[in-house]
């Protein structure tokens, strides 16, 4: 009976001892395995940039206000910070136009503490982004695995890293809360983008950071976070846009917007109802989803085309327009000097119209 028992106990120790995980696997999840592939390339960016004192120039010409005050300075260093992530073995960073603004000094920490100044190849304040060339690079620099951000949907894991408030090496995990999110939405109107919302901890330091999956793959760049009383909401660019854009940065070629000369609001069709009730209403909506005209630049394409203040467009080629940012993302994918055909309503007419994008200009909202 003894021998019985002992061979049942041995037995079911071998038991446990097959289904348990090995200590390895026990003691690293899916997260630590995901950051062990991206972690190397992740990097930290310091900066410099030379600020002038705005007033100063005239005003302590003054005499009395020299002696007073004597010789104040004109202007003055500041430092910023932020994060980036290694995308080029030779030695190519990429990061966020607002981390790299106006520096005149660019200094790269990498993940094994080494430090390189860097220089700014090229900035595309249009979608944030900007490429960073380390100097002398070292051997063995490791390139992020970059993944597909056009294969992500909501609920997929989201990995952020990163260097918030000088806190290096920081991971927050969480999830794709939603994709396609216009950032004009959030209040930037000279920014064109779509991007991907996380509920993983994004802060200020993080921007240029990357975004990861739970296998180990950059799938966007995180950019930005709105702070609510309650969790954070963080926003990534995703990076199939944000590659292709670092590509023509890298190469010096520059990156051209196409634009219409618009400014647009939305329009729903139970705001257009709303707003027609109103008896001192001055003129009545289309009850209709789409991109209302707010405002048509002078010298613009929407100019030539003949649209107006008021119009409503419903449709850009083949992609039915519920909201502004349908139509930005139908102008940003066309053909510079190649006619788009928009579907309008003006009033309670349904028009056709060819315009022809042209390549935005510095100082343009849309």
């Amino acid at each position: 009976m003894r021998l019985l028992r002992a061979a049942a106990t041995t037995c079911l120790a071998c038991l446990l001892l097959l289904l348990a995980p090995n200590a390895a696997e026990a003691g690293h999840g899916f997260v630590a395995k995901a950051v062990s592939r991206v972690a190397p390339s992740v990097v930290r960016i310091d900066t410099e940039r030379q600020v002038f004192n705005p007033g100063l120039g005239s005003s302590m010409d003054d005499p009395l206000l020299r002696e007073l005050f004597g010789d104040l300075p004109s202007s003055h260093r500041e430092n910023g910070q932020g994060s980036g992530v290694v995308i080029d073995a030779e030695g190519l960073v990429l990061t966020n136009a607002h981390v790299v603004e106006g520096a005149d000094r660019v200094q790269v920490s990498l993940a094994d503490g080494g430090q390189l100044d860097g220089t700014v190849v090229g900035s595309d304040p249009v979608t944030d982004l900007a490429v960073v060339k380390l100097e002398q690079a070292p051997e063995g620099l490791k390139a992020a695995p970059l993944g597909d951000s056009d294969a992500l949907e909501p609920g997929d894991w989201a990995i952020a890293l990163g260097n918030p408030y000088g806190l290096d090496s920081t991971v927050t995990l969480g999830i794709v809360s939603s994709l396609h999110r216009n950032i004009s939405s959030l209040g930037f109107t000279d920014k064109r983008l779509e991007l991907i919302q996380t509920d993983a901890a994004i802060n200020p330091g993080n921007s240029g950071g990357p975004l990861i999956n739970d296998a180990g793959e950059v799938i966007g760049l995180n950019t930005l976070v709105r702070a609510g009383p309650g969790a954070g909401l963080g926003f990534a660019i995703p990076i199939n846009l944000a590659s292709g854009v670092a590509q023509r940065l890298s190469s010096g070629s520059g990156v051209v917007h196409p634009y219409l000369g618009l400014q647009l609001v939305p329009l729903t069709v139970r705001r257009a109802r709303e707003h027609n009730a109103d008896p001192n209403a001055l003129v009545q909506l289309p009850e209709h989803d789409g991109a209302l005209v707010q405002q048509v630049l002078e010298g613009s394409p929407a100019v030539a085309a003949g649209l107006r203040r008021g119009d409503l467009v419903i449709r850009a080629g083949e992609r039915p327009v519920h909201a502004p940012g349908d139509l930005l993302t139908v102008v940003e994918a066309s053909t510079l000097g190649q006619p788009l055909p928009l579907e309008i309503l003006r009033g309670a007419k349904s028009m056709k119209l060819q315009i022809k994008p042209a390549p935005l200009p510095s100082a343009s909202a849309g």
